[in-house]
């Protein structure tokens, strides 16, 4: 068996998994080949693992197969004068592979809504862990917020313009008490006024045309138990100071399950300041 024998798609495969790490089946077909019968993205994911590109682990102990690219794989796909990225396979078989699995299973939910809709959100929208400084620490060391990930999204109006939508991810899987979590987003309203000694703007201006808006998506536990999280989350950031000062921090929350079975547009998600579910934008779709 060679390369050469590969469908085009493996390409687009490969690439997905160098950029989110950890795929299932079932996410690589609804993300490349979604018209596609199940059992032949399994024939070609098995061509992959044979030819040493792409390794598997089984999730939870179960038969779900969790893929991840070999050191051989990233150095496929390395460009010219690149150092290669090493293989997933510690963080595939660790605690980390449900919370990954998890935000791309978000990044799949905005891939489904935005090629329905004719929008444009594609496999390679949204990037994990993007750390910005938020200041320093008594030590000098930088202080970091760090999104789970940043997702950009081109919606097309009815009117033929487009706009350009900027999401922070934070994927909580409810392992954490309710209030570190507030503490968390509230981390943002220092993000959105941080600024260098040498640059009198705040630093976001560097990386984004307008601030990102945060969403959060809860997981990891029944339904009712993350609407309640969802609500005393944005009671905790209603009462926080620095959030209060930035209300140009906008927070949304929704339930994963939820956001995968209705979509984004839908009305799912509890916001910041509102009284009313809204969609991901925050007003109507």
């Amino acid at each position: 068996m060679t390369a050469q024998s590969l469908p085009v798609v493996a390409g687009n495969i490969l690439e997905s998994l160098q950029a989110h790490r950890l795929l299932t089946v079932q996410q690589l077909r609804a993300l490349h080949t979604p018209a596609a019968r199940l059992r032949w993205i399994q024939e070609v994911m098995a061509r992959l693992v044979a030819l040493e590109l792409v390794s598997f682990v089984h999730a939870g102990g179960g038969a779900r197969r969790v893929y991840y690219l070999t050191d051989h794989g990233h150095h496929a796909l390395a460009r010219p004068g690149q150092r290669p990225l090493r293989g997933g396979a510690a963080h595939a078989a660790s605690a980390l592979n449900a919370h990954t699995i998890a935000v791309n299973d978000v990044g799949l939910a905005f891939v489904t809504a935005a090629r329905a809709r004719g929008d444009e959100f594609g496999p390679l929208a949204w990037v994990h862990e993007i750390a910005h400084p938020i200041g320093t620490t008594p030590g000098r060391r930088a202080e970091l917020v760090i999104a789970d990930a940043m997702l950009t999204y081109l919606q097309h109006l009815k009117d033929g313009g487009m706009a350009f939508h900027y999401r922070f991810l934070e994927l909580d899987r409810a392992t954490q008490p309710t209030a570190a979590l507030a503490s968390k987003l509230a981390r943002y309203a220092r993000l959105h006024t941080y600024t260098t000694k040498n640059n009198k703007e705040p630093q976001w201006h560097q990386s984004y045309p307008v601030f990102p808006e945060v969403l959060v998506i809860l997981t990891g536990a029944p339904t009712p138990a993350l609407k309640r999280r969802a609500k005393t989350v944005l009671a905790l950031c209603q009462a926080d100071a620095l959030l209060q000062r930035t209300p140009e921090v906008a927070v949304s929350i929704a339930v994963l399950d939820q956001l995968v079975e209705h979509g984004p547009w839908a009305e799912i998600f509890d916001r910041l300041g509102s009284d009313q579910p809204v969609p991901w934008t925050g007003d109507s779709a």
